[in-house]
Parts: C-alpha cells; structure tokens; sequence
C-alpha cells in the first residue's frame, strides 16, 4: 500500500508536534501505554494511540511496525491499525490499490504463520475484512483463492503452519461478517457468496479432521473453524459429515470442548429444523453418548457431563416440534427425553458439586408447549406418552429442590446459597407450568407422597424430603387457583402435624399457608388449624419475611373471619414490634396486615386496638419532636410516620378495595359517625405539626409525613373529608416555606379526589393556587439556568423542552392572554441563553409547519423571528419587543390602534 499523506500544510504551520503520527512517536506511545506507570501518561498515550489508527499516516506506518525486528505488542498495534483502515475507511481506497493490499497481507499472514499467534489473528482479521469488502464483484472466489495460495508447495513456511495460518483465516472470515459494518444489501450479497463458498472449505475440513495424521491442534482449530462457519445458516445437510467427525471426535479430551461447542451451533441453527431426515440421524449420534456420560457423572468429571448434556438439550429444545412431527420415531425422541431426564436429575446438590441439570429446564417448557399444540388426536396420543415423563420429572425436580444436610449447608458460600434459592424458584416456576399439563392429578400426587412421608414409621424422618414436597405444593398453589382442589383439607389437616425442627422447613411451611390464604378465606373453619402457627413464627428473627407476609395474606384475604382472633393478633403483633424483632420492611408489612384485620371490626373495637397499638408510638413521637434534630432520632421519626402510614393504607372500613369482588361478597354494615383513621389523624395532626416545624428542611421527613396523609386519602377517598380543611392549610404553609416534592404529589392526590366535592373547593382551590405560584416563581430563578449543572434538570430540559417551546409559540401565536406576553419571552430568553443549540435546532423545526402557530404569518415572517430570538442572548427587554411584536403579527393587530392599549 502506498503511502498516502495529507496535503502539504494541511495541518498548519503551527500544528503540535504530537499529532506528527511517525513510526517513532507511535513506539514512543505504545511503550508509554505499556509500561509507564503513571496512569494518566498512559490514558493520554491510548488517547493519542487511538487517533494515530484512523489518520492517513497508518498506511504508511503500519507496515513498518510488523517488521521482523519489532516486539509482538508493536506489531500487534500495525496489524490492528490496518484492520480499522480497512474496516471503517475502505472508501478511501483506490480501487487500483486493492490488489497490491491484498498482496502485502498475504505476505505478512504467510510471514506470521511461524510468529506471533495474537499477531496472525489480527492481519487474518485485516485480510477477512478486505475480502468482505470486494465480494462478490472485486473478488469473486475468496475463500477457494485463500485455499489455494495456503495449500501452495513453494510456500516457505512448513506445511502445518501454512495449515493452521489458513485455518485461523477461514475462521474469523465469518466472525468479520458478524460484527462488519456493511450496508445491509451488501451484507446479503456477500452472505449469499460464503454460502457458495462454503463449499471451498468443508472438503478440507472433513479431510483434516478425519486424517489420522492430523496433529490434535489442527484438529481442534478446524473444529472451531467448523463452529465459526455453521453460524452463518449452512445447510445443516450439508454440515453432516462435519457433525460425525465432531462426535467421534468427542472420545478426544483435548478436543471435547471444541467439539461440545461446533456440534451445539450446528444443531441450533434456526433454520435446522427444515432438514428432519439428518436431525433423525442426529439422534443415534447424541443417544451414544450415554455411556460416556455415565462414567463422567460417576467420575465427578462436571465438564464432561456439562458438555454432552449441552448437546442433548440443544437437539432437543431446538427441535422438539419438528422431532414429535416424525411419529413413526416418537421410540428414538422418548429415548432423547429420557436422557434429558438424566441429566436433569443428575446427582449432586447444585451449584456445589453439579452445575449441568440446570441447562434442561427449558427443555420441558418447549416439550410441554409442543405436545400441547397440536390437534386434539395428536395430543392425547402424546398425552399418554409424556404424562408419565412429566411426572417422573416432578419427583426428580423435587429431589433436586432438597437442602443438603445442615452441616454440609453450613459449608457453602454466600453466593452458593444464592444460587441454590435462584435454582429452587426456576424449579418452582417448572413445577408451576407442568401444571397446565398434569392438572389435579399433580396436587393428589404430592398430597399423597406428603401423607406417607408423615405417616410412615417405617423410613427415618427427612426434614429435607418434606420441606421439598410442602415446597412443590406451594409453587403450584401460589399461582393456580387451588379452591376446588379436594387434597387441600387433608393438606392444611398434615401441616400442624410437621415436626418442624428448622428454618428452611419452618419458612416453606409458612409460605405455603400464605399460598392458601385464598383457600382459607372459603372454608374459615380450617384458620384455627393453622393462625397458631403463624403467630408463633412471628417471634423468631429467622422467619422475619416468611410469617409476617403470610399473616398479611391472611389478614388480607380472611378479614371477615379474623374477628374471633383479633385480639390475640393484635397482642402478639404488637409484642414482636416493641421488642424489635424485624426489619424496617417487616415491620411496614405487619402493619398493613394489622390494617386489613382492624377494617373488619366495629368502630368501637377499631379505636380501642389503634389507641393501644400506636399510643406508645405517639409517646414515643412526642418524645422526639422536643429533642434537637440529629441523624439518630431523624431515624426513629421517619420509622414512626412510616409505620403509621402504612397502617392507613389498608385500613378500610368502607371497603372500597372489596367494591370489585362483586356485590355477593359478605360486608359489614357501613359505619356511622367519623372514620376511625380520622380521628387518630386529628389527635395527632398538632404533633406532626410539632414535628415538621423542626424537620421541615429535611426532604426525608417531609416525604414520610406526607405519605401519612396520602395513603390515607387513597385509602379513604370521601371519608377523608372532615381532613381536607387543615390539611390543605398545613400544606400551605409547608410548600411556601420549604417547597418539596412529596407536598406537590399529596396535593395533586387531594385535588384528583375532591375535585367533584363543591363542599371542598376553597381551601382546596386556595391550595393549588398557592402551590402554582410558589412553583412558577421558583421555577423563574432557577429551572433552566441549572439544566447544565443538574443533571435531572438537564434530561427533562432535553426531553420535554422541544415541547415546552411549541406551547409558548401556541400561546404567543394566539392562545393566551397578550398580557402573559412578557412571561413567555423570559422562557424563550432562558432557553435561547442556557440550551441555544437545543433552541436553534427546535425553533426551526416547530415554525416549519404551515399555519403554525398563526395562519397569518408568512414563511419570511418566522424566519426573522426566529433568527432574531437566537441572536438576542444578553438582552431580556429586547426579546420581549421582539414576541409583543411577533404576537401581534399573529394576531393579525400589527400597526392597528388597537396595540396602543399595551
């Protein structure tokens, strides 16, 4: 390649000697970046590095880095450098010159087959770039003349490494194709030409892959050359003789991995599927592999298994309709699905000691989805083929969702642990969907296998065995109406009597009881077998989120039958949250629990439990509100107002969240006289006044006393009435002290409720008056001055802003008062000075439109607006003459007496 530089003096006569791209000054940087150890020396190095591989000079200085006498990272650097000149700068190239380039890389590829491996690669990839940029026309046979110049006798590089040079070449030509920036008509062509081509380089392939004389690194760079090539849509017919070799090749450990990874593309290419008579032969292939399989689980080899357990799931998930559709085979597909059943139930706990079974679980999701398209005949007779799989599968999930022993538990790791809980609930999410498919039939199996389990004196008790099948039940019973389920009495009937001697067994326990809270609700006789239990949970720290969120289901499902309970509920409840037991998150839930359980009371029994479950809060609350703010009691504050309002947020006496559940549903009579959450809100309504006056600056207690009131007004919408007064006042006085989001958002809340209510318009009226100013002034200091400085402000100004301008232009066009004219020039000011370019481009795009903002104006009118508002960035009262006048224009009032008012 010739050297093509720029034009003299192009640069200037005073340009800075470090853009002076030379073969010195790039080895200068390159050691620079590889061995200073100042970190910014060698940011600066890669910054000027990266320059220097798109200037005109790499042509030049690139072939002089691959010199013999160059280190590997040098020559590295020249490689990659006329990689990205072809890549991205091939227009730039003489058409005349494509042939002496194509040379020069043949050479170098030719020279670095005996040298640096990382090297090969990159001119490889510079070469694969260039022929995908003159196929088909400029090169018509690439692929075939690659071939042939390698196979060359009078090369003077040996056979093998002329050999592996091609091979590395024919394998990221493919991968060149992948990530190449080509336009899409020219990425079809060229597909379309290495589809052809393809017949060039399999021939070779299969010869040196089955040449007993093939040295095992050829053979497992012809393997990877294969997998390269299959995943640009090759016939998977024409692939078979390649796919053999690559299972024969699979007895090989050196060779395994290389095999694993061809064979699986092979097979999952998308358009495989149209070639069912080689994937029929596929499945002897995969079937003989079970041996090797076998010893590799009894070996504890886990790649191994890993690997054949890849290929089998790969035919099997990728092609599993298109195999059910061949039914005079369906012997041979069972045969595939049983030994991904294999490897489903493949021994060893994961992620410990087996990472394999993990792979299928999709598998049976397709499988599933599969039997159950096709037409009615078809499906029942693979109904009762693959109801039996499918229900050896859940005894196998089931077996793998087991906790290992506590003391080998103890043992793994945090992320162990993690990955093991993430493991158990995809094999509840499997469990789940085979539902669909085994129906009923699913909960009496389980129900059955738990009854013998706690029955049986006859096998040592398993604790692991049992929590696995309570696990099962509550998968399914989470998601799938079990109500009509006739093993659901007998299943809440065995739970008291588990001996439950351990966390993991307690916690499912109690999220199967919250799976059955629906059930519960239907047949409220049975809540006495099981509350107990709940209760007593909730005293243990280590059953934190378990039991409190199954006493919310219940609470919140069962509300009606609770009553008989209350007090105990109550009792126990508050007990555990004056000892602190649980969490923040924890304790919010228990409070909402506590919220569906008192709506179902009467009002006497509502006040008297709220009095004794907030009071010593409120002690508590008036306690802090004396004490000087600090981080510790800012805490304790914000905890308080949490509790309280998530308390009101289910509290509901009216019922309103019940009116969907259809009239039927049993309600108590509507209550007389005032909402019990009212009446606490009004007692304590002067101590979270109290309370604000000396936090009002603090964005967090802002925001936790305002959810008090918001969630009670979602909660209670026109019960919330007798508030309205002094809270539309408190809010007032808050927002124009210190305004804060969370006031704007309960005020919005107050206004979408009550706006229908008369009664309620002025002190709601005065409100959002009030808020609107107070938002309008500060908006005028500060908004759009800070979009440069605030990123928030930045992304709305850059989001919304093109929309904020055309509603000024409707408004100057005509649409507001001439009298609000100087407030819209300021707007038009503030962008014009703080986002100009964002304003050049919008203002050009919003006056385009014809008639727009007034059909008055003409085309030269808004064009003289618009460049004289861009030109204007320093004089406010100027840009305001300029809108009155353009709002005149629009109005059509230009020169008229009438202006004279203004």
């Amino acid at each position: 390649m010739e050297r093509r530089e720029e034009q003299p003096g192009a640069a200037g006569a005073g340009a800075a000697p470090a853009l002076d791209f030379t073969v010195e000054n790039v080895e200068k940087a390159l050691h620079q970046l590889y061995y200073d150890p100042n970190i910014e020396n060698k940011n600066l190095a890669q910054k000027w590095l990266m320059q220097a591989q798109v200037s005109p000079q790499a042509w030049h200085f690139s072939w002089q880095l691959l010199q013999p006498d160059k280190v590997p990272e040098i020559q590295y650097f020249g490689a990659s450098a006329l990689h990205i000149k072809i890549s991205r700068y091939w227009s730039d190239i003489p058409t005349d010159q494509y042939e002496s380039l194509k040379a020069q890389l043949f050479t170098q590829i030719t020279r670095f087959a005996s040298g640096s491996k990382i090297v090969l690669t990159r001119l490889c990839v510079a070469l694969a770039s260039l022929a995908l940029s003159m196929m088909p026309d400029a090169w018509p046979c690439a692929v075939a003349d690659m071939v042939r110049l390698f196979q060359a006798e009078d090369s003077p590089v040996d056979g093998q490494g002329r050999c592996l040079a091609l091979l590395e070449l024919l394998t990221v030509l493919p991968e060149e194709f992948q990530t190449s920036r080509l336009p899409q008509y020219r990425k079809g062509l060229v597909r379309t030409s290495l589809a052809v081509e393809c017949g060039a380089v399999f021939p070779l392939l299969e010869q040196l892959l089955q040449q007993p004389s093939s040295p095992s690194c050829v053979r497992q760079k012809v393997l990877k050359c294969f997998s390269s090539w299959v995943q640009l849509e090759v016939p998977l017919q024409d692939c078979e003789a390649l796919i053999q070799a690559a299972f024969a090749a699979l007895q090989d450990s050196e060779l395994f991995d290389s095999s694993v990874e061809a064979i699986v593309n092979a097979i999952s290419q998308p358009d495989a599927q149209r070639y069912v008579n080689t994937l029929l032969k596929l499945i002897p292939l995969v079937l003989g592999l079970q041996e090797q399989l076998r010893q590799a689980v009894q070996n504890g080899d886990m790649e191994t298994s890993h690997g054949i357990c890849r290929i089998a799931v790969a035919l099997g998930e990728n092609h599993s309709r298109a195999l059910l559709d061949q039914v005079e085979h369906w012997q041979s597909f069972l045969a595939l699905v049983n030994m991904i059943m294999f490897c489903t139930g493949i021994p060893g706990h994961y992620p410990v000691n087996e990472t394999t079974s993990s792979l299928t679980l999709t598998f049976w999701y397709t499988l599933q989805d599969d039997i159950l398209s096709f037409e009615a005949e078809k499906q029942a007779v693979y109904q009762q083929v693959y109801r039996p799989v499918y229900f050896q599968l859940v005894d196998v999930l089931l077996h793998k969702a087991q906790f290992p022993s506590d003391e080998e538990y103890g043992f793994w790791s945090s992320d162990e642990k993690e990955q093991f809980r993430i493991y158990r609930v995809d094999i509840s999410d499997t469990l789940m969907y085979v539902y669909e498919m085994l129906g009923a039939e699913l909960l009496s199996n389980l129900y059955d296998k738990l009854g013998r389990l706690l029955t049986s004196s006859e096998e040592p008790y398993s604790w692991q065995h049992t929590e696995a099948l309570l696990y099962g039940f509550q998968s399914i019973a989470e998601t799938i109406d079990v109500n009509y389920s006739d093993v659901v009495p007998g299943l809440i009937g065995l739970i008291p009597r588990i001996s439950i001697s351990n966390v993991q067994l307690a916690d499912t326990v109690m999220f199967t009881i919250g799976a059955l809270s629906e059930w519960l609700a239907d047949h409220p006789v049975m809540i006495n077998s099981v509350l107990p239990l709940v209760l007593h949970a909730l005293g243990n720290p280590e059953l934190s989120v378990s039991s409190v969120s199954t006493l919310k289901k219940i609470c919140r499902e069962c509300k009606y039958d609770l009553p008989p309970y209350a007090a105990n509920i109550v009792a126990v409840s508050q007990d555990v949250l004056m000892k602190q037991i649980h969490k923040t998150s924890q304790c919010m839930w228990l409070m909402q629990a506590l919220g569906f359980l008192l709506s179902a009371l009467q009002v006497e029994e509502i006040l008297k439990n709220l009095h004794s479950l907030i009071s010593p809060y409120i002690q508590q609350l008036e306690k802090l509100a004396e004490e000087i703010p600090n981080p510790s009691n800012k805490l304790a504050i914000v905890h308080i107002l949490g509790l309280l309002s998530n308390l009101f947020t289910t509290l509901d006496i009216s019922h309103h969240e019940d009116d969907h559940e259809g009239p039927e549903l049993r309600k108590l009579p509507v209550p007389q006289g005032p909402n019990p959450v009212v009446v606490v809100l009004q007692q304590v309504f002067q101590l979270i006044q109290k309370v604000l006056s000396k936090w009002l600056n603090d964005a967090q207690v802002v925001e936790a006393v305002c959810a008090i009131f918001e969630k009670s007004v979602k909660t209670l919408l026109d019960d919330f009435a007798p508030m309205v007064p002094q809270l539309c006042e408190m809010l007032g006085r808050m927002y124009s002290t210190i305004p804060q989001a969370s006031a704007l958002d309960l005020t919005r809340q107050l206004v979408h409720i009550f706006a229908h209510e008369p009664a309620h318009f002025p002190p709601i009226e005065a409100l959002f008056l009030l808020v609107t100013s107070v938002t309008l002034t500060l908006f005028q200091q500060e908004l759009l001055p800070r979009c440069g400085e605030v990123e928030s402000v930045g992304k709305v100004v850059q989001e919304d802003g093109r929309m904020l301008l055309i509603a000024v232009l409707e408004a100057i066009g005509g649409q507001a008062s001439r009298s609000l004219m100087d407030c819209f020039a300021d707007i038009l000011f503030a962008l014009n000075k703080h986002c100009f370019s964002l304003l050049s481009m919008w203002i050009k795009e919003a006056l385009q439109p014809p008639g727009f903002p007034s059909a008055r104006l003409s085309p030269e009118q808004k064009d003289t607006f618009s460049q004289q508002i861009l030109r204007e960035r320093v004089n406010k009262r100027r840009v305001k003459e300029m809108v009155k006048e353009f709002t005149l224009l629009c109005r059509g009032l230009h020169g008229t007496d009438y202006t004279a008012d203004y």
